[in-house]
């Protein structure tokens, strides 16, 4: 996924007012569906349909992973503590919080020493010149900190205390000007009790809270604590998350930490609603760790797997490519629990030497490194604890090796226009394939998208292509692999999505992707996979303190801190990948209307008319063991459409069906986060069934139709 370049404009030009204007359609007589049983079906591929995750919109860091602390080590903003704020019960305490980071050059000698090892170099100072009331620090979270009823909180982080501000002088330090206002001296009475607290932003109602003892030492020391909600607390994110005191003097803090219950209940873990909704969805894979997250702006802050790796204590982060800096607490290891945990087997991105900026590493000794990396990468995944990087996973909790079949080599590399991605291809394929033979390597460069640039030698055995369309887009190519070479590649769909919606998708918007799922579903013997992206988007908009959360429209799944809702595309992908066979039934198709899209904008500059689409979009699948017949039918237009279904070659089946519907009244209906289930399925039984019946469409709807065979 990149950011609009001039390429993803032009694949979604159509305004998005002009998306909604549905024209005349055109039909001379009722459409006839023929589900031919004559012909041997080929097989569907078991891996078609799975999920693609990359850090956008707040997916991991306020998102899917636990942590609750916005800003944890304090190094988001270089300038101020970013999510912080100094808690004050009377201004007459006099106290005042900073920034003191270890490593830039204006930070005085005396300030370096409170770095706590290479990854935690940032903390802040609360200052309690005066005490005798209520004195603390405040984390917001991210855009609030959920409450909930009988819950309980693990709290931690790194505390120490001191006293007086004014440092002995170090050799080689320059000497304080004699006009210098002199540093105060600040009684240390630190040691005690530090109060803990989950509360609301006013600091009125307590919701949790619990103590730690602050040693008298100068030395970090981690502190842990638990902090449980009453059974009576009403669900809130207008919360914060409070350390405080009541006595006088410096008072040090990092890497503060907040988990609520996680999914199996695993340290560091993933959000628990968030997690089921994956697993609803039966994905067969997960492409991690991106799109954009595995390339970074640089090549410096490409997806730093190894420093992602063991206790949260040691990953300094870094920087992001939508804007904002991961806490990396979304480690190589996490992803492939993640993976665990939901089911779904995991496809590994690994960093091929371009970057977002553009810069690229040729191929050659330049990029032997990079190529080492990854086998490194490989090892601590597949590995077993004799290897170096095999033990490290071990070490990490997870003994047994992972399952591993497919390596993606980079991402999105069309983008460099050097064509430089042919030697690199080539170079980390044969390395990887010598040492994993039983690995398949996907190339990111197709036959099909850019014509220009081309991976040469040695056919890819896997191409991953990209899609982001207007919703008539897809209605218009819902069947461009119903032409593709079956001598050619196999393709994996890595990145694609019908964009219209904010911040999730609309009605419109599943409708051009079920359309566009039934042409993969046709040919999923040579489209072996696929994934939308981007999988999530916290919804929440800018407030006083922090920015609007997610820089990428119509996402699959929303959510803020409390809860989260399916798209319309949510139910379309669930309903997709749960109601499939694994034999395509090959179907045939007449007399399907179409319809006029509206003109875009450019159509209208350039006077041309664009051509008419189908209305109807179809697929039909088998189970061969329990004889179950999946037919996939979409309406796409505002009209109710007859379909004439004939299963030739069939003598009999049962005169009783199930139906799953997918509709709306209008195509910009949607869900959200206080109307979670506007658009969600429905289930209805239908009589009447033979091998010839027909069935009447909804308008705009998605619909699903289990048959059953009678032996």
């Amino acid at each position: 996924m990149k950011k609009l370049t001039s390429t993803k404009v032009f694949l979604c030009c159509l305004s998005m007012g002009a998306m909604l204007l549905l024209c005349p359609i055109v039909s001379a007589q009722k459409t006839k569906l023929t589900l031919d049983f004559t012909q041997p079906g080929a097989n569907v591929s078991p891996m078609l349909y799975g999920l693609m995750t990359e850090e956008i919109n707040h997916s991991y860091d306020g998102g899917l992973y636990g942590e609750l602390i916005r800003n944890r080590i304090f190094k988001d903003n270089k300038t101020k503590p970013e999510g912080w704020s100094l808690v004050q019960q009377d201004t007459a305490s006099r106290a005042s919080i900073k920034l003191i980071a270890a490593d830039p050059d204006n930070v005085p000698f005396d300030e370096r020493r409170h770095s706590i090892n290479t990854a935690l170099t940032t903390c802040l100072r609360l200052t309690v010149a005066k005490g005798g009331s209520r004195v603390g620090v405040a984390n917001e979270g991210y855009w609030g900190i959920p409450v909930k009823p009988s819950t309980t909180y693990k709290a931690s982080f790194y505390m120490k205390g001191t006293g007086s501000m004014q440092f002995p002088r170090r050799p080689g330090m320059p000497a304080r000007p004699q006009n210098a206002t002199p540093a105060p001296v600040i009684e240390n009475n630190t040691a005690g009790p530090i109060n803990v607290t989950i509360e609301s932003n006013d600091g009125k109602t307590v919701y949790a809270t619990g103590t730690v003892t602050l040693e008298k030492s100068t030395f970090w020391k981690k502190y842990e604590v638990t902090l449980t909600t009453a059974a009576n607390v009403e669900p809130t994110a207008d919360a914060r998350f409070v350390i405080s005191t009541d006595r006088t003097g410096l008072y040090y803090f990092n890497l503060v930490s907040l988990f609520p219950p996680t999914y199996n209940n695993r340290p560091n873990g993933n959000r628990i609603d968030l997690m089921q909704m994956m697993v609803d969805m039966k994905p067969k894979f997960l492409r991690f760790p991106g799109g954009n997250f595995l390339e970074g702006p640089d090549f410096e802050n490409a997806f730093p797997w190894k420093t992602t790796l063991g206790p949260i204590d040691n990953r300094p982060g870094h920087k992001g490519s939508w804007g904002y800096r991961p806490t990396d607490g979304m480690g190589l290891y996490e992803f492939l629990m993640w993976c665990e945990e939901i089911g779904a087997e995991p496809i590994l991105g690994v960093y091929a030497g371009y970057s977002l900026n553009g810069d690229h590493v040729d191929p050659g000794p330049l990029l032997k490194p990079y190529v080492e990396d990854a086998l490194d990468e490989i090892e601590y995944v597949i590995g077993d604890k004799s290897t170096y990087w095999g033990a490290k996973r071990v070490a990490d909790g997870h003994p047994e090796p992972f399952k591993l079949t497919y390596v993606e080599i980079g991402n999105e590399d069309w983008f460099d226009r050097t064509n430089s991605y042919d030697g690199r291809f080539k170079q980390f394929r044969e390395a990887i394939e010598k040492k994993y033979s039983q690995l398949t390597c996907i190339s990111t460069i197709t036959d099909t998208q850019n014509p220009d640039l081309k991976v040469t030698g040695k056919k890819p055995d896997v191409m991953d292509e990209h899609y982001y369309r207007s919703s008539w887009e897809m209605f218009a190519n819902a069947s461009q692999y119903d032409k593709y070479d079956r001598n050619s590649s196999k393709i994996f769909v890595g990145e694609w999505a019908t964009r219209e919606g904010a911040p999730t998708t609309n009605l419109h918007a599943a409708l051009g992707d079920a359309a566009w799922m039934t042409g993969m579903e046709r040919n999923s013997d040579h489209v072996i996979m696929s994934c939308y992206a981007p999988l999530f988007v916290n919804v929440n908009t800018a407030t006083a303190t922090a920015p609007k959360a997610w820089q990428w429209d119509s996402d699959l799944i929303g959510y803020n801190a409390l809860s989260a809702f399916g798209s319309p595309s949510y139910y379309v992908q669930k309903a997709f990948s749960e109601y499939l066979g694994n034999k395509i039934v090959p179907t045939t198709a007449i007399n399907i209307p179409t319809q006029n899209p509206p003109l875009s904008k450019r159509d209208s500059i350039n006077g041309t008319k664009p051509a008419p689409v189908p209305v109807i979009f179809y697929s039909a699948t088998q189970d061969d063991k329990t004889g179950t017949i999946y037919l996939k039918v979409v309406n796409a237009s505002g009209k109710i459409q007859p379909v004439e279904i004939n299963l030739k070659g069939l003598a009999k089946v049962d005169k009783k069906a199930t139906m799953v519907v997918i509709k709306g009244s209008k195509p910009e209906d949607t869900n959200t986060i206080t109307e979670p289930q506007k658009i969600v399925p429905a289930t209805f039984a239908i009589k009447g069934i033979g091998t010839t019946f027909s069935q009447k469409l909804a308008p705009y709807s998605v619909n699903i139709l289990q048959l059953k065979i009678q032996k």
